[in-house]
């Protein structure tokens, strides 16, 4: 299939089809609040891990030329978390993509639960098994689309402590976090293996 012909394909179509391309992605809940107090959630699965030493994370934020109330939050406040969708309220959490007027919380809405730390102003999701602070760090424009990579350094970090194994590795399944692919797939995961650093005439060695 050509450019010209993925260009001919109808809108949904070639929406669901070139979301589907980047396979499995990570589900992920951002909760922002405004300069009032007004609370906001909303689902993106855009969310990448770009370090570890500064840490930081970024997401793909649509064109702003429309009200996007994460976007305004983001810039108003400084602050943000990142929260996984669970098995336990996918549903909920994708209910969070409605397009609920400014003055409607989408934890209310949703049935989901905030959760304010003493290190966050921004609201987490209580019912997630992993959550993660942040504050503001940059906004880099992708000029051949108009979207924007949000980019943060992470201040806090909420998991319980049994879910990280010695090394660090953060045991997702356990956490009960979702894999999500094109805009509307939901996905249990199993690990096949964990396997060795590689390096140069080594096989990889299953550690786990």
């Amino acid at each position: 299939m050509l450019k010209s012909e993925i260009a001919d394909l109808p809108k949904r179509y070639r929406t669901n089809l070139i979301n589907s391309l980047s396979g499995f992605k990570s589900g992920n809940l951002i909760g922002t609040i405004n300069s009032e107090g007004q609370e906001n959630l909303a689902i993106f699965t855009s969310v990448v891990h770009l370090g570890a030493n500064p840490a930081l994370m970024g997401f793909i934020m649509r064109p702003v030329s429309v009200e996007r109330h994460t976007y305004e939050n983001i810039m108003a406040t400084g602050r943000y978390t990142i929260n996984h969708v669970g098995v336990n309220f996918y549903k909920k959490a994708h209910q969070s993509a409605a397009r609920y007027d400014r003055e409607i919380s989408e934890f209310a809405a949703t049935g989901l639960t905030p959760f304010y730390s003493e290190n966050s102003k921004a609201p987490y999701v209580k019912e997630s098994s992993v959550k993660i602070g942040l504050s503001f760090v940059e906004a880099l424009e992708i000029k051949a689309n108009g979207t924007q990579m949000m980019i943060g350094a992470i201040e806090e970090v909420l998991v319980a402590p049994e879910l990280i194994l010695p090394d660090g590795y953060l045991d997702l399944e356990k956490a009960g976090t979702v894999a999500v692919s094109c805009l509307d797939g939901y996905h249990h995961t199993q690990k096949l293996a964990r396997l060795s650093y590689a390096k140069p005439d080594n096989d990889p060695q299953e550690i786990g």
